[in-house]
């Protein structure tokens, strides 16, 4: 599987939710050949689940304890950030880290936690979308190191020249989560810098929706990244075939810490 990158993809819960703890982890991955370390957005998560770190501290800790690995939220909801502080944070990231910060963005949901619902955050999956899209155009005029004069159907930043710039131009790297068989995700993620299929189940879903995407993109595939998270036992092979560039080992919520070093022991797909 050469060109195949692999990378931890850890739920800030329990275990998981000591930023020192999730910082030593990413250490000792990149130290056993792996490539990146990405980690869940949540504010909030279903019993048995009882603590939570904050994805951006936690990402701070990574980028201080390693020197190679790629870093990033995998996915942050951007529709329950404001873009103007998702900006500032990851500018700022991405210069801690040196240039190592993938931006995951999605949705989100209000399934798992009702982490919507109970801080009053928008309901409509429609309406989310549109605040994505419109979060996405901040950022990328965020990332220019110009001032930002924005007026829109939800935020506006009148303006503010977001400085210093990240150290990746033109600016990070930006991958959509989607459902492979959902229209308007997938054009939003071609629009992007990779994709990052949500309830995968089939090598077979891979390859149509990297078909579209490459359709999107006029064939424009050589530094588009795909990542897939599969549970670790499954082989990725298939899946590469199909197009994926990454592979997540997926580990449940709530996950313990012995779980996961064995996974990281593991190591890397071969």
């Amino acid at each position: 599987m050469s060109g195949l990158r692999s990378a931890l993809w850890l739920p800030l819960f329990d275990d998981l939710a000591d930023p020192r703890v999730v910082a030593g982890l990413a250490a000792d991955a990149e130290e056993a050949g792996w490539d990146g370390c990405f980690v869940w957005d949540h504010l909030c998560w279903r019993a048995p689940v009882r603590r939570v770190a904050d994805p951006w501290i936690v990402l701070a800790a990574i980028a201080t304890a390693t020197e190679r690995l790629r870093l990033g939220p995998m996915v942050s909801p951007l529709a329950r950030r404001r873009p103007a502080k998702v900006a500032r944070e990851t500018a700022t990231l991405d210069r801690l880290g040196d240039g190592r910060l993938t931006l995951g963005v999605g949705l989100g949901g209000d399934r798992f936690g009702g982490e919507l619902s109970k801080t009053g955050e928008q309901l409509d999956d429609r309406v989310r979308g549109r605040m994505l899209d419109e979060s996405l155009t901040i950022l990328a005029a965020a990332w220019s190191g110009e001032p930002v004069r924005h007026r829109g159907e939800h935020y506006t930043v009148d303006d503010i020249a977001f400085r210093p710039r990240p150290v990746q131009r033109p600016g990070v790297p930006v991958w959509a989560a989607a459902f492979p068989g959902s229209p308007k995700p997938i054009r939003r993620a071609a629009r992007l810098d990779g994709f990052f299929p949500v309830n995968l189940e089939h090598p077979d879903q891979l390859a149509e929706a990297v078909g579209t995407l490459t359709e999107l993109r006029h064939g424009e595939m050589a530094s588009y990244d795909i990542a897939i998270a599969l549970p670790p036992d499954v082989d990725p092979e298939p899946y590469v075939r199909a197009g994926a560039t990454w592979w997540l080992p997926e580990l449940d919520p709530g996950v313990r810490l012995d779980t996961v070093r064995g996974v990281l022991r593991d190591g890397p797909a071969a």
